[in-house]
């Protein structure tokens, strides 16, 4: 049961007008965004029979979405959260459902890579709700540590149900109902989302055409949170694609979700207690403590796998691994507030992002590698040299982490004639 103290500090946040109702809404796109993955898989494993295809598929889609996710972010921070969701998340079903009609009918491949490429303008609206709470609690640095420690725990809770929804719709209905239900709920969610105006924050003052358009990879800091990011991401990747190996060499792959599942749960966990500490040092120190924590506790994996541990104690040492990154990413998306000018934080958050999905990407395909060609416990080495990676380039980086602008810089910025100028950051 959570406790009093835990119920109360969250509870507070919602206090402000709107704000459960642009939380829910934004659940509904980020748990259609954790079936997506399954539900392809699945779909394509069944309907053409080869897992090949369906690896490569979701593979063009994560690199269309990296391409994709920092150029609308640039339209959002130009043109606000409701003018470019609704438009995004109306015209993302269409490729979705092209792509179900292109299964259905035997069409060649290429139009699956087409079609699954085609998606990459989904809203991202597990970022947009951040820069909301941002702007609600502008003038409260606990609040927003706060907020963004709900919204990561959010995350962690919408990959822990998600793909167990997308199987058990996709295995008991048909293998179409996971994309179906996964794009209904999409396109619910955004526009729904979109439909809360009043929690909105207001466009940021329009900045010249260089400004305007300059890269936030930039600014140093950014960069060196995209290395990490990148290595994070590998991580997650690596991670997923070890474990479902290690399941399936002890003759039980059907308990790998629920191993992945443990890791969820850690990083849950970890975000929702991480959010009820006081910060006390600066962002960039916390990064890099979550950094260091996060190389520590993904020798507990390896040390399992090469041990031949069972399911068990496997569980055990994944659930531990996902403590610490929760409060790592909790951290970084802070240090993106407080590095960016706040006309670019849609997009340099995007582009932040895109950094943990090559990741993802690259992670699945050494693992998978490593999986075929050597003892299955081995793989949990690829991510703990990739925590072990993430840490280093956040410690030769660690200058330009430091070099904070806070929310008083960022008034700085603001015309006379919008005091209320906010953040908007986008994951």
């Amino acid at each position: 049961m959570p406790s009093p103290a835990l119920l109360a500090s969250y509870r507070r946040l919602f206090s402000a007008p709107g704000a459960a109702a642009f939380t829910l809404a934004g659940l509904l796109g980020r748990l259609a965004l954790s079936m997506n993955g399954v539900s392809l898989v699945v779909l394509l494993a069944e309907r053409r029979g080869s897992y090949a295809l369906a690896g490569t598929v979701s593979a063009a889609g994560l690199v269309t979405g990296a391409i994709g996710m920092p150029l609308l972010g640039r339209l959002v921070d130009r043109y606000g959260q409701s003018r470019v969701a609704v438009p995004a998340a109306l015209y993302n079903a269409a490729p979705l459902l092209a792509l179900l009609l292109c299964v259905r009918l035997g069409a060649p491949d290429w139009t699956l890579y087409a079609c699954w490429a085609a998606c990459a303008a989904a809203p991202n609206l597990g970022g947009m709700a951040r820069a909301r709470w941002a702007h609600l609690y502008r003038d409260d640095p606990a609040a927003r540590h706060l907020a963004n420690s709900l919204e990561q725990a959010l995350d962690e809770l919408c990959f822990m149900a998600g793909p167990v929804l997308a199987m058990l719709l996709c295995t008991t209905l048909a293998p179409e109902a996971g994309l179906l239900t996964a794009g209904t709920l999409g396109t619910t969610g955004a526009l729904l989302f979109a439909a809360q105006r009043r929690t909105e924050p207001p466009l940021p003052v329009r900045a010249s055409t260089e400004q305007r358009h300059g890269s936030p990879l930039r600014v140093p800091g950014l960069r060196v949170l995209v290395l990490t990011f990148l290595a994070t991401g590998t991580v997650f990747g690596a991670t997923e694609i070890t474990t479902v190996a290690y399941a399936d060499a002890l003759g039980h792959k059907a308990a790998a979700g629920g191993l992945l599942a443990l890791v969820a749960a850690g990083s849950c966990v970890a975000g929702l207690l991480f959010g009820l500490l006081t910060p006390r040092r600066a962002p960039g120190t916390r990064f890099l403590a979550g950094a260091a924590a996060m190389a520590g506790v993904l020798l507990l994996p390896l040390a399992a796998g090469l041990g031949g541990a069972g399911l068990g104690v496997l569980g055990v040492a994944l659930f531990a691994a996902g403590t610490a990154t929760a409060p790592t990413m909790v951290t970084g998306v802070t240090l993106v507030q407080e590095l960016l000018p706040q006309r670019q934080f849609n997009e340099g958050m995007a582009v932040a992002v895109s950094g943990i999905v090559v990741g993802i990407s690259a992670g699945a395909a050494l693992a998978g590698t490593v999986a075929e060609h050597a003892a299955p416990g081995t793989g949990y080495a690829l991510p703990a040299s990739a925590a072990a990676l993430a840490l280093l380039i956040a410690l030769a980086g660690r200058r330009h982490l430091m070099a904070r602008k806070g929310p008083a810089a960022a008034r700085k910025e603001q015309a006379p004639e919008n005091p209320e100028r906010v953040v908007s950051a986008s994951v």
